[in-house]
């Protein structure tokens, strides 16, 4: 569906986007993560054909964003960082000056305003002036025009920047939903939201691509050190001492808490889980165990140390 390789984009002596190649199938909803000024929003412009590359190509649909860009953009949807709305229309008014911009015939247009109104929840605010609109009411109509043309990809690009938590998980929604029909890029600073919504993610760091997987496949890739919470009931004074003369075991942290219960942070660079080895030493000493489990690495821990100075 999209080929991206060895795209570099340079502004004079900067590299912002530094020979990436990399590869969206049909159906699949991607997030494209990166720190501010990684390249994120440089590489989704030169795809939606906003921005020329400086070199390499990009297919959609095998059709190339420098030589053939009406193309392209027919078979694109796209939601900038900043929505496009103009802001003395109407819902309708807008959607319907969109939708004939994008091709779509006057008899079919009335039918895709009520499919994008129920898709992205704005019937009740069809007669509106958009800015009279909630920053969620716009963002949903954004996505509206990105889709209103029906388009086999839908591009999004910080589709939930501003919005607040409620705001956040009915844009989350609708996305996921959107991602049943479509083939969906999404770029978000919000971690969870790409673990709850895509399939696959992509991290760009200083116009670089530092890594390509499932959510799941990074988390075990760079997960690095296991960390394990260990909880003793009146701990005795040389517990950290006989933990750490086991082999592979590290403790980095140590907390009393109130009722006389001592939490160890166990830390081991093995990938075996060691918490039955921590189990077997807690009965053979007789201590009294409160708890014991792995802290998960979850995409944010990945994150920061892909991206992390």
């Amino acid at each position: 569906m999209i080929e991206v390789r060895g795209l570099t984009k340079t502004y004079g002596t900067e590299r912002a986007v530094d020979n990436i190649s990399f590869e969206v199938k049909k159906g699949e909803v991607l997030g494209f993560l990166g720190p501010n000024g990684a390249g994120k929003s440089t590489t989704m412009k030169i795809i939606t054909c906003f921005l020329p590359p400086t070199e390499g190509s990009v297919l959609v649909d095998n059709l190339n964003v420098s030589e053939e860009s009406v193309g392209v953009r027919r078979r694109i949807g796209y939601l900038p960082e900043s929505t496009p709305l103009y802001q003395d229309m109407t819902t309708y008014e807008y959607l319907t000056f969109v939708g004939s911009m994008r091709g779509v015939s006057s008899t079919d247009l009335p039918r895709r305003i009520a499919h994008m109104s129920a898709v992205c929840g704005i019937g009740s605010v069809l007669g509106k002036r958009i800015e009279a609109l909630s920053k969620g009411y716009r963002q949903r109509v954004g996505l509206a025009q990105a889709m209103i043309h029906d388009p086999e990809i839908v591009i999004l690009d910080e589709p939930t920047s501003g919005l607040d938590p409620n705001q956040i998980v009915e844009i989350r929604e609708l996305i996921k939903g959107i991602g049943t029909e479509k083939t969906v890029i999404l770029s978000t600073h919000i971690l969870s939201e790409v673990q709850a919504s895509c399939d696959r993610v992509l991290i760009i760091n200083k116009g670089k691509l530092v890594a390509d997987g499932t959510p799941e496949a990074l988390k075990a890739n760079f997960s690095g050190a296991q960390h394990i919470k260990l909880g003793l009931q009146e701990a005795p004074e040389n517990a950290a001492s006989v933990l750490e003369s086991v082999d592979h075991f590290r403790v980095t942290g140590q907390e009393l808490l109130n009722g006389g219960e001592t939490v160890f942070t166990v830390s081991t660079d093995t990938q075996e889980d060691m918490r039955p080895t921590l189990f077997k030493l807690a009965v053979e000493k007789g201590w009294t165990l409160t708890e014991l489990h792995r802290d998960q690495v979850n995409l944010e821990d990945v994150f920061r140390q892909l991206t992390g100075n």
